[in-house]
């Protein structure tokens, strides 16, 4: 991240960079004008058409273009953020782009990673789990990425391993390079003309992020893949940007670091295009003057971008420095063969970003929500939380103030063990104007969760609980309101008395990697659940005409679990403002009044055996999948805002389109549910596209 709350190292400066010796680019890109017989009977209708043949005729022979983006010096710099702003600035001018993360780790994903250690797990579509990165792809970019998008070691070696066991390489001694390396490269090439976003087309250009840091062991391999890209695709086709830090130290900034950086790098065999400086402040024209000196690039290749209030202010940084004509210039990209309505839809997206990030400074009235989870000592453990949390705030025109509490220091052990800890905790959770419980695994620290939902659903406090946080949700009130003080989860105690909580019976159990309830999957509301806020808000959406992202599976999907619900041919797809297919049936179809999909990450859920049990105390399941056996959503009727939801919303929700459950609960919380239901009190409904 590159918030000035987060790591420092985060926010700095991008320079930009030319191979040696310096060569000076063109300045601004030279734009060829249609010759007049290119309109010779093309009318003001059919011009689109026009452009749409000339790109087809030209998509047979264009060449993909590469943006590479690595680091040096630290790990942690801040690359996925700028990879993420390159590719949004691009979009902004109606490129088509796509995305794709290397992690230079042996795990085939980052599936059975521990939170604590590496952050989230991301889930796309298809039910790939990856590296958060890919998250802040898809929320800039507003593309719907594939497990096919994160590229790791593991994946490599298995798939050179698979091919030398099947005959692909007999008689050959096997070995790093070449096999390993083309894999590599074949593999990037591929999935870099996979299409990602509802035009269907072949991006235009593909942002390849080298995780880690150039020169460690783990990513030589990848370095010199990516040496031989370079050198197939010409460097017309490949640009490259190299993060570094530019420390400070007592007030003053060194440049040492990416002299050695840049060193490190030209040595393996790649030459970065553009260097991008991260610091704490901006570089004067001195330092920028003396890092091209000792980097033998131009002074205009160096960009400095500074500690910012916000993430989403980065893209705003970059475009004001002129990074996006670099990116143009330099990769020769050809912007009147751009469709006029990609052009358009880029155009109003830059405006809607701006306006709402921009006016993010501005927010004076506050909303505070408490976070109560288990892993909240890493500070990107719930990290597409805390971003969903950011775009429900700012279509709400509130300044969030969110607060971390562990829910262990919520349990009664901690008043005894760690007292100041604990009432500390406990006055947040008392003072907050929302609590939100994520998903996790494991019994830690549960009770300090279930003790949490206990008092927002007595005290009408807003709450919302992803996942675990549904579960939770169910045993607190089977606990309190339905007379079963042992009910429980087999998760937590295998022979518990009353399982309210079962591992779902299809999952294997002897398997760990890629075998839970993954991706996206379809939810139906329920007949009579017209009363539902988390309904009204799905049904109600004021940007369902809005242009976004696939809202179905890629054609490539490999995830053959993944199921949509039947439509007959009587249902209509319709956007919905967190990029979720929507599907209202005609009064022939089924009855179930609205079907939505989410993307999903769990083994456990709630026993179909006391749902009767729960609904007749109160609970109410209005959300349910195909079989209507498994419960999707849970909600209170008489609660200011009580809901519960086995999937993850916070997969797809996006800065301009936040995610309906974050919105409801953020709203809930700031005391203006009933205007943004009613679309008033939404600022991002007003927005004219997501983000691309």
């Amino acid at each position: 991240m590159l918030g000035s709350s987060s790591n420092p190292t985060l926010e700095s400066s991008l320079t930009f960079f030319s191979p040696s010796p310096p060569q000076k680019r063109r300045t601004a890109h030279t734009t060829r004008i249609l010759n007049s017989q290119d309109f010779t009977n093309i009318t003001h209708t059919n011009v689109e058409v026009h452009f749409n043949q000339r790109r087809q005729s030209k998509s047979l022979t264009a060449k993909m273009k590469y943006v590479l983006v690595s680091g040096g010096v630290i790990s942690g710099i801040g690359k996925g953020v700028i990879a993420s702003s390159c590719g949004l600035l691009l979009k902004t001018r109606g490129f088509k782009v796509s995305s794709i993360k290397i992690d230079p780790y042996l795990n085939i994903d980052a599936g059975l990673m521990a939170p604590a250690e590496h952050g989230e797990v991301f889930v796309l579509d298809d039910g790939g789990e990856t590296d958060l990165d890919l998250g802040n792809y898809e929320r800039y970019l507003n593309v719907t990425l594939t497990r096919d998008n994160n590229i790791t070691t593991g994946k490599m070696y298995q798939n050179v391993i698979s091919k030398e066991r099947a005959g692909k390489y007999i008689g050959k001694t096997v070995q790093m390079v070449p096999h390993l390396t083309d894999e590599i490269q074949e593999t990037i090439e591929r999935v870099a003309r996979v299409p990602v976003d509802d035009t269907n087309e072949t991006p235009d250009v593909c942002i390849v992020e080298l995780g880690g840091t150039v020169g460690d062991i783990e990513s030589t391999v990848f370095v010199e893949a990516l040496r031989r890209l370079r050198r197939t695709v010409g460097k017309d086709n490949f640009l490259q940007i190299h993060v570094s830090l530019v420390p400070d130290i007592q007030g003053e900034l060194k440049s040492k670091p990416t002299q050695a950086a840049i060193r490190d790098v030209r040595s393996l065999g790649l030459s970065p295009d553009l260097i991008a400086c991260r610091c704490s402040k901006p570089l004067d024209q001195k330092l920028i003057d003396k890092i091209a000196l000792y980097c033998d690039v131009e002074p205009s290749q160096v960009v400095s971008v500074t500690d910012v209030s916000s993430l989403y202010r980065v893209p705003l940084l970059l475009e004001a420095q002129g990074l996006t004509e670099q990116l143009i210039d330099v990769l020769r990209l050809k912007q009147d063969a751009i469709s006029p309505s990609l052009v358009t839809r880029g155009s109003q997206t830059w405006n809607a970003w701006k306006e709402l990030t921009i006016s993010r400074d501005h927010f004076f009235k506050e909303v505070r929500i408490v976070l109560v989870g288990k892993y909240t000592d890493h500070p990107d453990a719930y990290h597409s939380v805390s971003k969903s949390l950011e775009h429900a705030a700012m279509a709400c025109s509130r300044k969030l103030v969110r607060i971390d509490v562990h829910s262990g220091h919520l349990e009664a052990a901690a008043e005894t063990e760690s007292p100041v800890a604990y009432h500390t905790a406990w006055q947040q959770v008392y003072t907050a104007d929302g609590v939100l419980v994520p998903g996790g695994f494991g019994v830690r620290a549960c009770e300090g969760m279930i003790s949490a939902i206990k008092t927002c659903r007595e005290k009408n406090t807003p709450f919302l609980g992803i996942c675990l946080g549904l579960q939770l949700a169910a045993v607190e009130f089977a606990r309190n309101k339905c007379d079963l003080p042992q009910a429980d989860s087999t998760e937590f105690h295998e022979k518990a008395a009353v399982p309210l909580i079962i591992e779902m019976p299809e999952i294997d159990k002897t398997t760990m990697g890629a075998t839970m309830r993954l991706g996206n999957r379809p939810t139906h509301f329920q007949p009579g659940s017209e009363w539902s806020k988390l309904y009204s808000l799905y049904r109600n959406d004021p940007s369902s005409s809005i242009p976004t992202a696939n809202v179905a599976l890629p054609p490539h999907t490999s995830n053959n679990d993944v199921k949509f619900p039947p439509t007959n041919g009587t249902s209509n797809s319709v956007s919905t403002a967190n990029g979720t297919a929507v599907q209202e049936p005609t009064p022939s179809s089924d009855p179930s009044p609205l079907i939505i999909n989410e993307r999903h990450r769990h083994r456990w859920e709630v026993n179909p055996a006391y749902v009767e049990t729960l609904e007749s105390a109160g609970m109410n399941f209005v959300g349910r999948d195909d079989s209507g056996k498994r419960m999707e959503i849970l909600e209170l009727k008489d609660h200011p805002f009580f809901v519960g939801v086995q999937f993850h919303p916070e997969y797809l929700s996006r800065v301009l389109r936040p995610s309906k459950p974050f919105l409801g609960f953020v709203a809930a919380s700031a005391g203006i549910l009933p205007e943004v239901m009613s679309g008033k009190g939404n600022r991002a409904s007003s927005k004219e596209d997501g983000e691309g």
